[in-house]
């Protein structure tokens, strides 16, 4: 009877701790920690320049009424106040609600639709998706105009002539002041959805398969496939996606200035248009820079109280 040689003793035994590796290996992460921070130089202060410098003044021009070569008094809350209790403002904040929630909610269901349609390795497949993603590279300004061009409210117009083939219309998209807003919040979800798309497109590729094989077999339908199976494991990307477009219809204002200036009759100003208007319009400073602090607090609200209400729906 033979033996399997084994092996000596000495093999499995660590090297001495002579404390010269631990001191190579933190000398090594230290040199690639400082390599990370050099590299990080030129956008932090270009960030802190254009950005956060700005916010810090502007949060500093909100206590004041600004009177340029005459010197800035201190006001106070006044500027806040004049915000809160003035009528314009309220009605822009109900209109950015409306569009808010109208484009996060749509850009959300479409996005998703076409992630669902899209997914796949086929090269077809990618130069659709790259065309679907156009929109989210073109400038607002730029979307803008060639909706303004789709939008003409005449019987020639193109979407009114693919309306009056169908017997309908014309319609005065941008002029009526029951239809202008909502023709604004079809270029924001027109816009809005191909970001959405990549990014729910990104959580499907970590959807495991066999879970949709084992539910075949079970006999479970498409519907349930997705509510039991693709849905809770797109949670993280979809409240990033609902993050996202949140703060993204809050900030609307390019769209809204290309196609209609905040008109009909105000019927579509939102809380971006009404800031810039008193600021550089009415050059009311001040009030702009407390309008634009209230979004600032209203933004970061919404962001944590979309990841907390994530995690809390991860947790159960």
């Amino acid at each position: 009877m033979t033996t399997a040689p084994t092996k000596p003793a000495r093999s499995l035994t660590r090297a001495p701790d002579t404390g010269q590796e631990p001191a190579r290996r933190k000398r090594r992460n230290g040199k690639q920690l400082l390599a990370i921070w050099l590299f990080l130089v030129p956008a932090a202060v270009l960030g802190l320049y254009f950005k956060f410098i700005p916010m810090v003044e502007g949060i500093r021009l909100s206590f004041f009424k600004v009177q340029p070569f005459l010197g800035d008094v201190f006001v106070g809350l006044d500027n806040y106040i004049s915000v809160l209790t003035d009528a314009r403002f309220m009605e822009a904040l109900g209109h950015t609600v409306v569009l808010g929630v109208t484009q996060t909610l749509g850009a959300l269901v479409v996005g998703f639709a076409l992630a669902l349609l899209l997914e796949g390795q086929a090269r077809s497949l990618w130069i659709l998706r790259t065309t679907i993603f156009l929109p989210v590279v073109t400038a607002l300004a730029v979307v803008g105009e060639i909706w303004r061009i789709l939008y003409f409210p005449t019987a020639d117009g193109p979407l009114n002539s693919i309306l009056g083939w169908l017997g309908l219309g014309p319609l005065q998209f941008l002029n009526g002041t029951d239809t202008a807003l909502w023709s604004i919040a079809v270029v924001g979800i027109w816009s809005g959805a191909p970001y959405n798309m990549v990014i729910i497109l990104a959580g499907l590729t970590g959807v495991d398969r066999s879970l949709y094989e084992s539910a075949g077999v079970d006999g479970a339908t498409i519907w349930q496939r997705l509510r039991y199976i693709t849905l809770p494991a797109l949670r993280p990307s979809l409240v990033i996606v609902l993050t996202l477009a949140a703060i993204r219809s809050l900030r609307s204002f390019t769209e809204v200035y290309v196609l209609t200036g905040g008109g009909p009759a105000g019927s579509t100003e939102v809380w971006m248009t009404r800031m810039y208007s008193l600021g550089f319009q009415r050059n009311d400073i001040g009030v702009a820079s407390a309008a634009a602090v209230l979004l600032l607090v209203v933004t970061l609200l919404l962001t944590l109280g979309t990841q907390l209400l994530g995690k809390r729906k991860a947790a159960l």
